[in-house]
């Protein structure tokens, strides 16, 4: 059996753990050396280990044993290092098609599509080579699609144009104003078009180190666009994207598409991945550990054998349950629930932006989505009702302690294990177990990745002692199956707990899967805000997905929520009846 061994030592940093660990190997006791602490640095033998589990037990958060699937026999494709991720498979594009990428963060999707751009060299398993070719990447794909697609890329007949993930660190990398930076790469000529199209104009002229988290999204969409490519990869073009944003980003990429170029994309939005797609890989194996991907599948398809965790061609069940939404429409009914907090004709200016509520509440035991563009004013409402901020005009009844998670998360020294001291030793079963935190438990702050911390910012959220609990962007940095997971987490929380909860959220179907209400903010970002609701689901959707434009529909087999063709007979329909959420 094929047996891999991951180690992080980052995360196993006694020494005297690392003896103790090295002191209980079974294998180590008949006289060989399966682990070894060397220049402070514990390695297992990947050829002498048994898989016995003692060692992942004695250090569940630093060190992985995983056996392989029989079938999988194949050499890897890359791997970073000694008892570090593997990879053992990339996706193909194909040409004249959107093709998506989709798994949970840490199973090599960004590994994947770097080896495609040619940011990233293979080293076949072998981490002491330093540079490899595309010979060797055509012998090692000999036979299959592959092997064709490389082959092409050697003759300089493909073109690769590359977004990056992390956009936050353009700043770090890249000085001086938007309109430059945009300049140095219009290979095409057309910085005056995409610019128009991505709605750039109005920061063109500004520093690229004080834009947005947004707007940084779009200036390297940009830059990917302008330069002559024909194969074109974006990693996660719609993080710091509002819905609207979303939906534009994603009908501007479909545009791309024609029979002389292919576009890859690794997407989290299971919406927007359903919309701009029309083929899926999916990726699957162990966090941080291995990945491998799945045979190309059409899109919806492919979301479907996701949600059932279940890959039949290729007998791999890779997730223990199914994700299942529930059939709706909802049924309108009368609130006769306790009213534990309202507002009344509320305002509040910051600068020139000005914010304004008319009247609402919120019931005990429900839990409430916010909707609406960036710039409209939803953080600001959040803090007002978290009394984090005080509103200029009008009435906000605070009967009710509140929990607030921000939208930015800080970082810190402090260990996890102290962050969450309550979760830890109140609500294990609720909270730890299932954002599987306890293998964060020693980590500080500082060293977590975004996704990390987010679900440790949740954590401690939820895991005061309050009446309402309000989240601002919760599935930020987190990946689809995460989101789902988090939606079932805070809704049983809340249930238990009595409580209510208000989430602001730019993913439509994590809002749609959580929410009980809705609320919908209008205006023009960044100049007014209006906040209307809350609406009963389908009087809310139907009032924001209008402004979007856009009509949804239920998948027969999951009633997972589905983006309507634009123009198609369904879509005219649904709008002809007013129907734009459900059919």
């Amino acid at each position: 059996m094929t047996r891999i061994a991951i180690v992080d030592n980052e995360k196993l940093k006694d020494m005297q753990q690392k003896l103790y660990i090295q002191s209980i190997c079974p294998v180590n006791r008949t006289g060989k050396e399966c682990i070894k602490v060397i220049d402070s640095k514990l390695t297992i033998d990947e050829h002498l280990c048994t898989g016995c589990g003692i060692c992942p037990k004695a250090a569940p958060h630093a060190i992985k044993i995983i056996n392989l699937p029989e079938e999988l026999e194949t050499k890897p494709i890359h791997r970073y290092g000694e008892n570090k991720f593997v990879l053992y498979s990339i996706p193909t594009p194909t040409f004249g098609k959107v093709t998506g990428i989709l798994g949970i963060n840490g199973i090599g999707k960004s590994t994947a599509i770097k080896i495609l751009a040619n940011v990233l060299k293979p080293n076949f398993g072998d981490w002491n080579i330093h540079e490899t070719g595309y010979d060797e990447l055509i012998e090692f794909f000999k036979g299959k699609e592959a092997q064709g697609f490389f082959e092409k890329i050697k003759k300089g007949e493909i073109k690769v144009a590359y977004k990056p993930q992390q956009v936050d660190l353009i700043p770090k990398t890249t000085k001086g104003k938007v309109v430059d930076l945009l300049k140095k790469v219009d290979e095409k000529n057309e910085l005056k078009k995409i610019a128009n199209e991505l709605q750039l104009n109005e920061i063109l002229n500004n520093d690229i180190a004080e834009i947005s988290g947004g707007e940084l999204q779009r200036v390297a969409i940009a830059a990917t666009v302008l330069k002559n490519a024909n194969l074109y990869i974006f990693d996660e073009p719609t993080s710091y994207l509002d819905i609207k944003q979303r939906i534009n980003i994603s009908k501007f990429i479909k545009s791309l598409i024609n029979d002389n170029n292919s576009i890859l994309v690794v997407e989290h939005d299971l919406i927007i991945l359903d919309y701009i797609a029309e083929l899926v890989n999916l990726m699957y194996g162990k966090e941080d550990a291995y990945g491998i991907v799945s045979g190309v599948k059409p899109v919806r398809n492919g979301i479907n054998v996701y949600l059932s965790g279940y890959i039949k061609e290729e007998n791999v069940r890779f997730r223990d349950s199914t994700i299942k939404f529930a059939e709706k429409p909802p049924i309108k009914k009368k609130h006769i629930k306790e009213v534990i907090t309202s507002w009344n004709d509320v305002e509040k200016k910051l600068g020139n932006f000005a914010l304004k509520a008319h009247k609402g509440s919120i019931h005990k035991n429900e839990i409430i989505g916010i909707l609406g563009e960036n710039g409209t004013g939803k953080t600001t409402f959040v803090k007002i009702l978290a009394n984090v901020l005080k509103q200029d005009k009008g009435n906000i009844t605070h009967k009710v302690r509140v929990s607030y998670k921000p939208q930015y998360l800080e970082v810190s020294d402090d260990l996890v294990v102290d962050v969450l001291k309550t979760a830890f030793s109140k609500y294990e079963n609720q909270i730890i177990i299932p954002l599987n935190l306890q293998q964060l438990s020693l980590n500080k702050l500082s060293e977590l990745s975004g996704g990390e911390l987010q679900k440790v910012a949740i954590a401690h959220c939820l895991q005061q002692d309050a009446d309402l609990y309000l989240l601002d962007e919760p599935s930020a940095y987190l990946d689809s199956e995460q989101r789902l997971v988090l939606s079932k987490v805070i809704r049983d929380f809340i249930e238990q707990r009595n409580a209510s909860a208000l989430i602001v959220d730019h993913d439509l179907l994590f809002v749609d899967y959580i929410s009980d209400r809705l609320i919908v903010f209008e205006g023009k970002p960044a100049i007014e805000g209006i906040i209307t609701g809350p609406f009963e689901m389908e009087d809310g959707m139907n009032k924001f997905l209008k402004e979007l434009e856009i009509t949804l529909r239920r998948d027969p087999e999951t009633n997972r929520p589905r983006v309507n063709k634009l123009d198609s007979r369904l879509d005219r329909e649904q709008k002809e009846k007013g129907n734009y959420y459900y059919v």
